[in-house]
This record gives C-alpha cells, structure tokens and sequence, in this order.
C-alpha cells in the first residue's frame, strides 16, 4: 500500500513558500485589473452605456456632459416654447437612461423661448383699428395718451411705443399717442368799427378768424358799408378760427329805424 504522507509534507511546505504567495498576489492583482480598469475601458469603448438626462439644461451644459459620457451630442432644432428659457434643452433622442452604444448621437431640441410677432404699424389710425390690428398678432393695446398735431386729424393714431416691424413676444402690451388735432390758440379780436367792409374781412383773415353774420342798418352819418358794430367786441380772446358778426351801414331814410343789434 503506498503512502501519501511525504507528498502530502512536500505540498504544504510549497504552500508556506514565498513562491505561493507571490502567486496568489498576483491572481488577485490581476482579477483588480481585469474588473476595474479592463472590463470599464471596453465598456466606454465598445460596450453600452445609459444616456446622462439633460432635460432642462443650458445647451453648452448638455453638450459638455454628453461628450464626456462617450456619446455625441447633435442640435437638433430650435423651437418656440414659452414655459423653458431660451436656449436650455426641451426634448432629446434618445432619452435620458436609455442604454445605448459608446459613441452613440444624442439629438437636442433647444428652447426658443416666447413666440415672437411683428409689430404692426398703427400710425393714422383710429384706435378701434388699432385695438383689432393688435389683437390679430396676438399683442395688446396699452395706454392711450392724447398730444396736439398738425400733421394728424383728431382722433387719429400719431405714435406707438413699439416701432412698427419690431419683433417681440405675443402678449405684449403697445402704448399709443392719439392726436388732438391743431393746438388751439387764444387770438386777439381786432377793432373793426369805423373800418369798411373790405377792411374788416382782411382784419379778421390776417388774425385767422372769420366773418360771421353781417346785419345792415341805416345811418346818414357815415359812409355806407362802414362797420358799426362788432361781437365779440375789439380786445376779446376767443379761440382760432371763430367768425365775428358785424354790423354794417346801410344807406336808407332818416325815418328808418335802426336796428340794434342783440348781444
């Protein structure tokens, strides 16, 4: 019967040896190896990966952690989205946690922020006109305020707050400036009495005024079509453009009786 015994002594002094345990350290050393930098690497290299969410995140942000995930980020398009600032990313293909292949495209879907309309002009219209003009972009009429114009009629639009043809968020609210009209001016009325008529006519139109009623009545003391009377009296102001009524002589009888005029 053979006996083990010696071989079994020889194989555990080689177990006790430094030969073993130089040989064991390197099995481990090498399991480390293979499972923490070997496996990763081929992982990153030719293996999958789960894609990083960058819903929500600055385009520049997005792109920097998809590039340094192994994947490449690709910008898709741009579209108007009023709920996420201007460009922060609003959508992505493939989504985030997906698993996918080392250097897989990632598409991006940027925020364009509000919707933008162009401003309408408003400019010599009445401010019906130019509340529907505004509502048909989507903007809103704001304040009214008045100022006289020469150049305007009454009631007619002559400035806005934003110029026509600016580009700005739906919504957004359009100030206005409507127009008085001329600016009315306080003007002295002339002396007419003892003037003739021709005289008076071109009084009153170089003071921007105008003749009003004429009324005759007899007189033999002065010289016919000489005025007589006037309303509104000399030195009166009264507003641009008001007629005076004037009372001019009239050739007739010493019988006659002279009208008096009502004031």
């Amino acid at each position: 019967m053979l006996d083990f015994r010696p071989y079994l002594q020889r194989i555990l002094r080689v177990l006790k040896g430094r030969r073993f345990l130089t040989l064991a350290g390197s099995i481990v050393g090498l399991f480390v190896l293979v499972n923490y930098i070997i496996l990763p690497a081929y992982v990153r290299h030719g293996g999958t990966l789960n894609v990083p969410d960058v819903l929500g995140l600055p385009l520049d942000t997005a792109r920097a952690l998809l590039d340094g995930s192994g994947l490449q980020a690709i910008q898709a398009e741009t579209r108007p989205d009023p709920e996420h600032p201007i460009g922060t990313v609003i959508n992505q293909n493939p989504e985030g946690g997906a698993v996918v292949k080392h250097g897989r495209r990632v598409y991006l879907t940027i925020s364009g922020g509000e919707v933008q309309v162009s401003v309408p002009s408003l400019r010599g219209r009445s401010t019906r006109d130019a509340k529907f003009a505004l509502e048909r972009y989507g903007l809103r009429l704001g304040a009214i305020n008045y100022a006289t114009s020469a150049s305007f009629p009454e009631n007619t639009i002559m400035d806005q707050s934003v110029a026509p043809e600016s580009r700005v968020n739906r919504g957004s609210v359009v100030n206005i400036t409507v127009s008085r009209g001329e600016e009315v001016r306080q003007i002295e009325v002339p002396q007419l009495v003892g003037k003739s008529t021709t005289e008076a006519e071109k009084l009153l139109i170089g003071a921007r005024l105008k003749v009003g009623n004429i009324s005759f009545q007899p007189s033999f003391d002065l010289l016919p079509n000489t005025v007589v009377d006037q309303y509104p009296r000399a030195g009166e102001m009264v507003n641009g453009g008001q007629a005076v009524d004037l009372f001019i002589v009239k050739a007739g009888k010493p019988t006659e009786e002279i009208q008096t005029p009502n004031r």
